[in-house]
C-alpha cells in the first residue's frame, strides 16, 4: 500500500498535467476506487479513458482492476463494520431521512441484481450476447453515456458491438437490413417511449431482442426474447439510474467472464491498441 501511495505522490510532483490530476484523484479517493471504472474516472476528470489506462500501466497495473486487487489484498477487512452501518441506516430510514431512504433502496437494488445473476434467464442472456453475429445497444438519449459505456465494456468480450443512439432519427444502422442471428439490447426507461416500437421493428427484421428494463413492461413477453428487469423505484423518483448502472455493470462483467480465454486475449489486444493510438499529452 505504501508503494502505491509513494508512486502517486511522485506523479503528483513530476508527472504531466494529466498524470498529476489522476494521481491526485487516486490519492484522495482510494477508498472509492473499488466502485469506479477507468471510464468513470476519465469522465470525472474530463480526460480520455485511454489517458487513464496509460497512467494505470505506468503504475504497473493492466487496468483499474489491478489496483482494486491491490487494495483488497493490502487493506484490512471492514466487514465487521457492516452490521452496525446497516442498523444505523435502517434507523435513519425509519425516521424519514430522505438520503437514508434512497441509500436503503439502492442496497435493495444491488441485492436484486445479485439474485438475478443466479437465475437461468441471466445465463441465457449472457449466452445470447456471446453467440450473436452482431450486438446493437439502444437507449434513450438521456442514457447515451451509460449506453456507450456498456457498449465499451461488452466490446472487451467480443467484436461487432455497436451503440445506436438514434440521433439520426431512423435507426438505419439497425433496421435498414434484415438479420437472422444479430441481437438488439434495449436499455428501457420510462423516458424511452419508442422502446416498444423499436423492439417490434427489430423482431420483424429478424433480430433477437434482450430487454433490460427498470419498469413494468407489459409488451416484453411479445417483443423481447429475454428480459432482465429491476423492481420499480419506491423512493419517488421516475428513474433509478444508479440501479440501472449497477445492473449493466454486473451484466457486462458476467459477459466478459463467460468469454473466457478469448475474451482475455481480446481485452489485452484492446489495451495494446489503446496504448498505441491514444493521444499523447501536450508538454
Amino acid at each position: 500500500m505504501e508503494d502505491l501511495s509513494q508512486k502517486l505522490r511522485q506523479y503528483m510532483k513530476s508527472g504531466t498535467p494529466a498524470e498529476r490530476r489522476i494521481a491526485r484523484y487516486f490519492s484522495d479517493h482510494l477508498n472509492e476506487l473499488p466502485f469506479e471504472t477507468a471510464s468513470s474516472v476519465a469522465d470525472r476528470l474530463e480526460l480520455s479513458p485511454m489517458t487513464v489506462g496509460r497512467f494505470l500501466r505506468a503504475l504497473g497495473y493492466q487496468g483499474l482492476d489491478g489496483i482494486k486487487v491491490h487494495l483488497r489484498e493490502n487493506t484490512g477487512p471492514a466487514t465487521w463494520q457492516l452490521p452496525a452501518a446497516m442498523e444505523q441506516l435502517q434507523k435513519d430510514a425509519s425516521e424519514g431521512r430522505p438520503l437514508a431512504n434512497v441509500m436503503a433502496e439502492q442496497i435493495d437494488m444491488l441485492h436484486h441484481c445479485y439474485s438475478l445473476a443466479t437465475q437461468p434467464v441471466w445465463l441465457d442472456a449472457v449466452g445470447m450476447v456471446l453467440s450473436a453475429s452482431e450486438v446493437f445497444i439502444a437507449a434513450h438519449q438521456s442514457l447515451d453515456g451509460l449506453g456507450a459505456h456498456f457498449c465499451h465494456h461488452l466490446a472487451h468480450a467480443r467484436d461487432h458491438v455497436e451503440f445506436c443512439p438514434g440521433t439520426n432519427g431512423n435507426y438505419a444502422e439497425l433496421l435498414a437490413h434484415q438479420s437472422t442471428d444479430a441481437l438488439l439490447v434495449i436499455v428501457d426507461t420510462p423516458r424511452f417511449s419508442k422502446s416498444r416500437l423499436l423492439a417490434r421493428s427489430a423482431r420483424r427484421s429478424g433480430y433477437k431482442v434482450l430487454l433490460i428494463t427498470a419498469q413494468y413492461t407489459e409488451w416484453a413477453h411479445e417483443f423481447a426474447n429475454l428480459t432482465l428487469s429491476l423492481p420499480p423505484s419506491r423512493a419517488g423518483t421516475r428513474e433509478n439510474f444508479t440501479a440501472m448502472t449497477a445492473l449493466l455493470e454486473f451484466f457486462a462483467a458476467a459477459v466478459i467472464h463467460a468469454a473466457g480465454s478469448e475474451g482475455e486475449i481480446r481485452a489485452r489486444r484492446i489495451n495494446e491498441l489503446e496504448g498505441m493510438f491514444a493521444d499523447t499529452p501536450m508538454r
